[in-house]
């Protein structure tokens, strides 16, 4: 074995132990953060409390611009009610709409580009893959082109399907890139099966790889979308992104640490949802 064989695999990991520590370190940092009384220095202290949390979940009186999060009774049985935080539960729904959105639009894109010859065809890839216009600007050109829908949930949902479609798009049209789309095709068709059929349940199961880590993507950005929403929303329950601003701006550093943890519980949680349903979503085989 070479001397660049043996020192080459060792050097490798390294790298990579040394970049993932470096990404997590300050995720973790937050994290331990959040259960601290203080943070004045590089590092929190006076552990353990979930002070924090119980005001950024709204579970503890807070004033002014450090307003917690709101909630909202669910259902109600009996005179009890299950009382969920609104803002949590209107943002999620608000991200996951725009993530249907972008499944129903951009994965036929994605297929149309990566399948067929076509005039234009470069054009169409083009505008697909690149952000058409910053979320600012996307924001203004919807409060003066379509003012019914600024402020809406609908508009949000709109809005952040727009900005994410070509995240979708790369993902899925790699997966398809990689596929022998046309001898998929011709197998399923020889077969009897129709056109939407072969698409629905030979070609979309066979690229659940790239719809799956296209919808992660697209789910996580539009949660955290801030410039579309900041410009976008009116008044209501607030999307996520606003209310981290708020608490990132106004609030303790140990509670700005539980918003931002909160977050990213958050997007865990969604992650592996859509993991499980991408892997068991999705199959060619009849049970």
């Amino acid at each position: 074995m070479s001397v660049s064989r043996r020192a080459g695999r060792p050097g490798v990991a390294a790298v990579l132990f040394l970049a993932v520590g470096f990404l997590i370190a300050p995720v973790l940092l937050t994290i331990l953060g959040s259960f601290a009384t203080e943070w004045t220095g590089a590092l929190p202290s006076g552990f353990v409390t979930f002070e924090n949390w119980r005001e950024v979940l709204g579970l503890a009186e807070t004033i002014g611009s450090q307003r917690s999060m709101g909630w909202d009774t669910l259902l109600s049985v009996g005179g009890f009610g299950l009382a969920v935080p609104s803002e949590l539960f209107f943002s999620v729904g608000l991200a996951l709409g725009g993530v249907l959105i972008n499944l129903v639009v951009g994965v036929p894109i994605a297929y149309a580009v990566a399948r067929y010859d076509f005039r234009g065809k470069e054009w169409v890839n083009a505008v697909s893959v690149l952000p058409l216009v910053p979320g600012v600007i996307l924001g203004v050109a919807f409060l003066r082109a379509y003012p019914n829908l600024s402020g809406t949930s609908f508009g949000l949902i709109v809005g952040y399907s727009l900005l994410k479609a070509p995240f979708m798009v790369m993902a899925v049209r790699s997966e398809f890139e990689s596929m022998p789309l046309q001898k998929l095709e011709e197998s399923a068709r020889s077969l009897g099966a129709s056109w939407p059929r072969t698409f629905l349940t030979v070609i979309v199961p066979n690229a659940r790889s790239g719809i799956v880590a296209g919808s992660i993507i697209c789910w996580t950005l539009a949660a955290a979308e801030f410039n579309f929403s900041y410009v976008v929303w009116a008044k209501g329950t607030q999307p996520l992104a606003l209310f981290l601003q708020r608490h990132i701006s106004n609030s303790t550093f140990t509670k700005a640490a539980a918003a931002v943890s909160m977050f990213f519980c958050i997007v865990v949680a969604i992650t592996l949802l859509l993991q499980r349903v991408g892997t068991h979503g999705f199959t060619t085989r009849r049970t």
